[in-house]
């Protein structure tokens, strides 16, 4: 069953209601359900048919998958910027645009580096199926779209951070390792100012998606719970445990991020990315 399918049952009617306020709308956003995001297609990141269990040998897979984020973010920024969404002159409309200059460099950077191996931009779906009217294009309503707009860059700049941790080993050995780390500390920048726009702390607590985000997501964020970091329980094994004042472990939590698998960032992307099934 394919995506668009599966987001047949995911009433917006919520959505398109003027007199629901900013949280009865994120509530809503949060029911969209773990179906939607079991559900992603999985998109190829080469001419073969190789699977994605078999294709991160060597540069070209991680950098493909990369450059198909990349190509999602690029693309997903420039719409908003066209939307009319952003207030003109406002912080968020600032960020978007130096954001969106950030992304066409890597763009840009990832194409050269993979030449005739860079995989073709894929046809983008940003409302999901219908599920997500972030650019206002069915006349959803500007506050609504608006917070759709900051949660999905939220979900992609945290997917990439998370992906681009999760290739760095494919690509040791190589002469991309480098640009890909500094491109990976870039996105986490991205991440935290979204989300300070959004009125959170700019990092991840726990697998806690944040206020408002799409369970869909969920994804994006499990096993950021984790709080064990080369063998080290960083909650039970230390001496200075007991001096810590407040919630230790979600200190802990924040204090490392953990990578994604590249099936998984595939899994993630692919709901916004129109099948051809």
């Amino acid at each position: 069953m394919s995506i668009i399918k599966l987001l047949d049952d995911f009433s917006s009617e919520k959505l398109t209601t003027k007199s629901s306020s900013r949280r009865e709308m994120f509530n809503t956003l949060g029911s969209f359900g773990k179906k939607a995001a079991a559900a992603a297609v999985p998109f190829g990141l080469a001419t073969n048919s190789a699977s994605a269990s078999t294709m991160f040998f060597d540069h070209e897979g991680p950098l493909g998958l990369a450059l198909v984020l990349e190509y999602l973010e690029a693309e997903f920024y420039m719409k908003a910027l066209e939307s009319g969404v952003l207030a003109p002159d406002s912080r968020a409309e600032k960020v978007y645009m130096q954001i969106s200059k950030h992304e066409d460099a890597h763009v840009a950077f990832l194409m050269e580096a993979l030449g005739d191996d860079a995989p073709a931009k894929p046809t983008f779906d940003f409302t999901a199926g219908g599920a997500f009217d972030p650019f206002n294009e069915g006349g959803i309503g500007q506050e609504t779209a608006y917070a759709q707009l900051l949660a999905l860059a939220q979900a992609f700049e945290d997917t990439g951070v998370r992906a681009y941790k999760g290739q760095a080993p494919n690509l040791m050995g190589t002469p991309y390792l480098e640009p890909a780390l500094q491109i990976h500390s870039v996105e986490a920048r991205h991440a935290s100012e979204i989300r300070r726009i959004r009125g959170l702390k700019g990092w991840i607590t726990g697998s806690m998606r944040g206020d408002g985000m799409p369970e869909a997501t969920q994804a994006v964020y499990d096993g950021e719970e984790n709080v064990t970091q080369g063998g080290v329980n960083l909650v039970t094994d230390l001496t200075y445990a007991d001096e810590i004042v407040g919630d230790l472990t979600a200190a802990v939590t924040q204090a490392f991020d953990e990578p994604i698998t590249g099936e998984t960032a595939q899994a993630i992307a692919g709901l916004f990315i129109v099948s051809d099934e």
